[in-house]
């Protein structure tokens, strides 16, 4: 017995570490080469990290390849249609409706966020001429390339035990996943509308208003609006009130520590590593919906410090503005699930999530 729990208790071990090295390294190779959308590789490893399954080179490509996709027909379609954003608007309504129905499995939904994520992203830097799409699509297929290397190389120095780690590794809706989580499931013509009304309307204030800051509010808008019951819905919504705020809370006081020293690359380094152990801790100790909580709140926490924090500026001012933008998107989310459902059925849902 006290065997399998020391074993238990290392394989964990080696999971947080893996996690933590990987998503530093990451971020720190971001720093170190100066990449102009470093945020790529903190989301990308957070996400392989937190998410994904098969950590395998055939299981990154299965991962990566639907991102590169939407990510290359996004920047084709923004630069053929450049000066055209309805045009541009529609052609995003088809490829969301696209995904949307062939996504008929809880396995195929999670598959979902990361491609019309990354698609909305590209837009929405295509319509700022600052930004240089090329540039963008080599930092992309760069950042999937260190994260692949890195990945593998943090599994090859801390190996996964394949006694336990189907037993600490929660199931995950990136890539292959139990049978129940495979079974087909009828995607309703209302489904599909929900879906592409949330998502377009999002994407439309985005264009009009070109609130490029507020990009990353989509996020938690695609994984909302691809649940198919209310009470789900309400609860993703109730979750994300929580970890995404926390995560600006939890940058915010990371930036403050950095304060002066953010060019001091040892120094953000350590700070950096202490910050990520400590949220993989929590999710590796965690399985279910608790270990869910915990990676959405550690990809919330460190994306606005790879977007905001250089080594000249500290972004705080950014931080509390992407909190604020967060706030506002998850509040009309929830008015629009208090004003669709009836007072019996959100009662029972708000009790159900507290």
């Amino acid at each position: 017995m006290f065997t399998k729990t020391a074993t238990a208790e290392a394989a964990q071990g080696r999971e947080v570490l893996r996690i933590t090295l990987t998503i530093a390294l990451c971020m720190l190779a971001g720093q170190l080469f100066n990449f102009e959308s470093a945020v790529y590789l903190a989301l990308f490893s957070t996400i392989v990290m937190t998410k994904a399954r098969d950590l395998s080179w055939r299981g990154l490509i299965k991962l990566f390849t639907p991102i590169l996709i939407s990510v290359a027909a996004a920047i084709l379609v923004s630069q053929l249609f450049q000066g055209h954003p309805f045009i541009i608007w529609s052609i995003s309504l088809v490829f969301f409706d696209q995904l949307r129905k062939r996504a008929n499995t809880p396995a195929k939904l999670g598959q979902m966020l990361m491609p019309a994520v990354n698609w909305i992203l590209i837009i929405m830097f295509s319509q700022n001429e600052r930004f240089n799409m090329t540039t963008r699509f080599e930092e992309i297929v760069l950042a999937m390339l260190v994260t692949g290397v890195v990945t593998r190389l943090m599994l090859t120095c801390l190996p996964e035990a394949k006694t336990t780690s189907a037993a600490i590794t929660a199931p995950s809706a990136l890539t292959p996943v139990p049978a129940q989580m495979m079974q087909a499931q009828p995607v309703s013509y209302a489904h599909r509308v929900v879906s592409l009304t949330l998502i377009g309307s999002g994407l439309a204030i985005l264009m009009i208003t070109n609130l490029l800051s507020a990009a990353f509010c989509m996020v938690p808008v695609v994984v909302a609006a691809t649940q198919t019951e209310p009470d789900k819905f309400g609860r993703v919504i109730n979750d994300r009130l929580t970890t995404q705020l926390a995560g600006c809370a939890l940058a915010a006081l990371f930036t403050l520590t950095m304060a002066g020293h953010q060019a001091n690359i040892g120094y953000y380094a350590m700070a950096l590593g202490l910050l990520i152990f400590v949220m993989a801790r929590l999710i590796v100790t965690n399985t279910g919906p608790a270990r869910d909580i915990h990676a959405d709140a550690l990809l919330a926490t460190l994306l606005p410090i790879s977007l905001y924090m250089g080594s000249q500026t500290l972004g705080l001012e950014n931080t509390f503005l992407r909190g604020w933008q967060l706030l506002v998107t998850l509040i009309m989310l929830l008015m629009i699930y208090r004003i669709t459902q009836p007072r019996e059925r959100y009662d029972n849902a708000t009790r159900s999530i507290t």
